[in-house]
């Protein structure tokens, strides 16, 4: 793998991170199948480029963007817990309605951000080279999504939100309403995508309506292979793994592209495949080893 090879995995695993916290949340903490996450992302990322595109700060278009995914998150909480809706279904309709909503939101099927202003601009105004700049404002953006996160965790509320996934009926006993902590946080986790989105469309020059596909399978694959990696434990460590987790995920990613057997190659439409591929490892490697250390 060359060095611009890996900073870019690196950068990408940097900004997935974002939307990999968001994944955790949903699917860790709360134990609530979120498949949300694939319109929230181009919805973060609609928002924020079409806020551009009027002219507004990029660093301010993040606010917007985030609020967005929070409301769709929203939508899918209260579609399960106010209409009964199996969860699995809700965060389908979500996903489906935000398709027509983000078109609706650029006027069109993508929206180019060409000749505008991002916040990758400020840095490279400082001198930092542009092949490093988005390496170093994600890790800045995504550590600090992971220790508000950590600290939002050993808060009343984040205590409510964790027993809300644990032992719903113990948290029900204690008055907690868990409908209004399952808006919260399904709320929380695509405000996290939709930032994520954001991002990757100020960072891609474009925002496109297909740009969530597959997003919730790139955002459970990297919380499995975080925890492969870290092994269970508290939560600030499993937070951790997350992010640890979605650089490793894109590294793999990048490394497969780049291997060559004679006239074989994986190309850009095998990610998929490979995709799939990490996920079993990840799945299978613990349990491998075990049977290994007997």
């Amino acid at each position: 793998m060359s060095f611009y090879a890996f900073i870019g995995a690196l950068e990408q695993g940097l900004v997935y991170g974002l939307m990999v916290l968001g994944v955790y949340l949903t699917f860790r903490i709360l134990d609530f199948p979120d498949l949300t996450v694939d319109g929230s992302l181009p919805l973060g990322a609609a928002v924020s480029s079409v806020c551009i595109g009027a002219g507004m700060d990029p660093y301010l278009s993040l606010l917007p963007a985030t609020l967005a995914g929070f409301c769709a998150g929203a939508v899918t909480g209260l579609l399960n817990t106010r209409l009964k809706i199996l969860h699995l279904l809700a965060s389908i309709l979500t996903m489906i309605a935000l398709y027509s909503i983000n078109i609706r939101i650029m006027g069109r099927p993508n929206f180019t951000l060409l000749g505008k202003t991002t916040v990758l601009d400020s840095l490279t105004a400082f001198g930092l080279p542009s092949s490093l700049a988005g390496t170093c404002l994600f890790a800045a953006f995504t550590v600090c999504a992971a220790l508000a996160l950590i600290w939002f965790t050993r808060t009343e509320l984040g205590q409510a939100m964790l027993a809300t996934g644990d032992n719903p009926r113990m948290i029900t006993a204690l008055g907690v309403n868990t409908g209004n902590m399952i808006v919260l946080g399904v709320g929380l986790s695509n405000a996290l995508v939709a930032l994520c989105g954001a991002l990757v469309a100020q960072n891609q020059g474009a925002a496109d309506v297909n740009m969530g596909v597959g997003t919730i399978v790139a955002g459970l694959a990297s919380v499995i292979i975080g925890e492969t990696l870290l092994g269970q434990g508290r939560i600030s460590r499993m937070i951790i793994a997350a992010v640890l987790g979605s650089v490793a995920y894109r590294l793999a990613i990048a490394l497969a592209l780049g291997v060559k057997l004679g006239e074989f190659s994986f190309s850009p439409s095998d990610l998929n495949l490979i995709t799939a591929f990490i996920v079993v490892t990840a799945l299978t490697a613990p349990r491998l080893k075990r049977k290994m250390a007997r």
